[in-house]
């Protein structure tokens, strides 16, 4: 029952909405991870530029015979290499997130795109169905026995029409053929009046 009352059309519509719901999602959870990774990756970058400047200060101080004030430079830069080095494994582990992410989402959008591609033809390919589910419908309906009954019916009552008419035709017909002879008697007395005038006159 589900089956049936299911609209192909709206239901392509409804899919074609959940999974714009699941892209827009994604893309945010991708900006998300694009901005920890950034941020990462800028404290991991401090955290090294730092041991670099301890470094460098220690060299300075050797330089300048202070051993006490390299040993701690030194010291500090043992801590910082560390956190840089924490830093950077959390970067890496962020920026692998990030693009396993991206792929994702590049899977999404071109499945997508293939999806309404294939939506636009079902659409299509389920409004020429009815059409013809349409149509064979009232093709069928026109040749049924009711309707060719009714067509004979309708048929015979012109077929009367026309009878009574050429009826009434051939009794106007007739009609007119009886005035026609009196008409011609009528004809015949003036003709032979004219005929005994001009006897009498002597012009024949």
């Amino acid at each position: 029952m589900l089956d049936k009352a299911e609209d192909p059309v709206k239901m392509l519509d409804q899919f074609m909405r959940e999974m714009e719901s699941d892209i827009r999602e994604v893309e945010s959870a991708v900006a998300k991870q694009i901005a920890n990774e950034k941020m990462l990756k800028r404290k991991a970058d401090d955290a090294q530029a730092l041991v670099e400047k301890r470094q460098s200060q220690a060299e300075q101080a050797i330089e300048a015979g202070n051993e006490d004030l390299a040993r701690r430079a030194l010291e500090d830069k043992k801590d910082q290499e560390s956190q840089a080095n924490l830093l950077r494994e959390s970067w890496d582990r962020a920026k692998a997130d990030a693009d396993q992410l991206r792929e994702k989402l590049d899977e999404m959008k071109k499945e997508y795109q293939q999806m309404q591609l294939k939506k636009d033809s079902l659409k299509a390919r389920a409004e020429t169905a009815k059409t013809r589910t349409k149509m064979n419908r009232t093709l069928s309906s026109i040749g049924n026995d009711d309707s060719k009954r009714g067509f004979e019916r309708m048929e015979e009552k012109v077929m009367q029409f026309e009878a009574e008419a050429d009826t009434s035709e051939d009794l106007s017909a007739a009609s007119k053929s009886l005035d026609d002879e009196f008409d011609a008697l009528g004809k015949n007395d003036v003709d032979d009046e004219l005929a005994a005038l001009k006897k009498k006159m002597g012009k024949e």
